[in-house]
Order: structure tokens, then C-alpha cells, then sequence
């Protein structure tokens, strides 16, 4: 992966990461209940269970792409549809009102496995990565060093936004309340989403 590949990447994971979901709901009303440092437990959770999606991804797609050839092309055109119908779901979305609930504590472990099933129960995450990665890698040389390039954008990005939720969490429900706040994440993830979509569609 080169300099500008990683950097955009980046930019696009940072800018998805903001958008509230399960992920942040859950990291957020562990911080309230159990506090900061139990907060981050929840964001370590996440965070592995983004690692497990991102390798599923990679590696196979990557044999995927090596084994089907110029069939992959299918993949690679409804991977970007995906994403363009998605970008499109969410600039058309109206903001909704969320309620944060808070829970009552749990162990670190408890909280651990918070974040990771969150992450793995998720099925769209899955699919995201799927769709998102060939916009920004060929799959067919992805590399261990190109892997752990990844893992390390997923975890200054994902994590740091999880993170940064988890320490303003006492200011969640202000955020999350705000409607205008709400439609601007996502008008900017919409637009992410279907300038990733036309990206890989375009791509050779």
C-alpha cells in the first residue's frame, strides 16, 4: 500500500467510525455505567472485532480474486452497487431522536466481550469491509504487510473514535439529540459511501 492509499483509507474509516451505531451506543452506556477505563475495554472489544472482519476480508477476498479471475468483476461491481446503495440509504435518511439507556456494570471480560460481540453481531460490518476494501487494494497481492497496514488504520481510527466517545460519553445524549448534528454525519458518510462505490466501479 502506498503513502496516499493508507492516508485515504484512513480518512475513510475515520469519517464511518463517527457515524453512531451499535458500536458507539454500546461504548457509551459502558462508559456511563462502569466508567472511563471500563469504556475502553468496550472500544478494545470493537476494535478485535473489526480485526476478525478485516482478515475474513482480505484474505478471502484475495482467494476469491485469484481463483475466479475475470469473474471477480461481479463482485467488485456489486460490492460497489452496495456501497453506492448505502451512501444513498443515508443521505436521504431523516434524523432520528436516540436514547441512550444506561446499564447496569459489568467485569472487564463482561465488557470485553461487549465490544467483540458487537462488532461480530453485526453482519453489516462484514459486508462494509468486503465492499470497501478493493476501492483501495488490489486483491489479488494483498500482502501481510498490507494486512497489518490495515489493522493499524482500523485501530488509530476506529479505536480513537471509540475512544473519544467513551471520554465524552457524559455529553452523549446531548449529541445524539441533536438532529442537525445527526444529518450531517450522515450527508458526509453518504457521500463517503457513494464516492467509494463509484470509486471501485471505476477502477481498474
Amino acid at each position: 500500500m502506498t503513502l496516499t492509499t493508507s492516508l485515504s483509507l484512513f480518512i475513510a474509516m475515520l469519517i464511518l467510525a463517527v457515524i453512531p451505531g451499535p458500536g458507539i451506543f454500546a461504548v457509551v452506556a459502558r462508559s456511563i455505567s462502569s466508567g472511563l477505563a471500563q469504556g475502553l475495554v468496550t472500544v478494545a472489544g470493537i476494535v478485535c472485532g473489526d480485526y476478525v472482519f478485516i482478515l475474513l476480508s482480505l484474505y478471502g477476498l484475495s482467494a476469491l480474486a485469484q481463483s475466479m479471475g475475470d469473474l471477480f468483476l461481479v463482485v467488485k461491481y456489486a460490492g460497489a452497487a452496495y456501497l453506492c446503495w448505502l451512501g444513498w440509504q443515508m443521505l436521504k435518511a431523516k434524523p432520528v431522536d436516540a436514547e441512550i439507556l444506561t446499564v447496569s456494570p459489568l467485569s472487564i471480560a463482561g465488557n470485553f466481550m461487549t465490544g467483540l460481540l458487537t462488532t461480530l453481531s453485526n453482519p453489516k460490518a462484514i459486508l462494509f469491509y468486503v465492499s470497501f476494501f478493493p476501492a483501495f487494494i488490489d486483491m489479488k497481492t494483498v500482502s501481510l504487510a498490507d494486512a497489518g497496514i490495515i489493522m493499524i488504520i482500523a485501530t488509530i481510527a476506529v479505536g480513537g473514535v471509540m475512544a473519544a466517545y467513551a471520554y465524552t460519553a457524559s455529553k452523549a445524549r446531548q449529541l445524539f439529540n441533536n438532529t442537525r448534528a445527526t444529518r450531517v454525519l450522515n450527508v458526509t458518510a453518504g457521500g463517503i459511501m457513494l464516492g467509494s462505490g463509484t470509486l471501485l466501479a471505476i477502477r481498474n
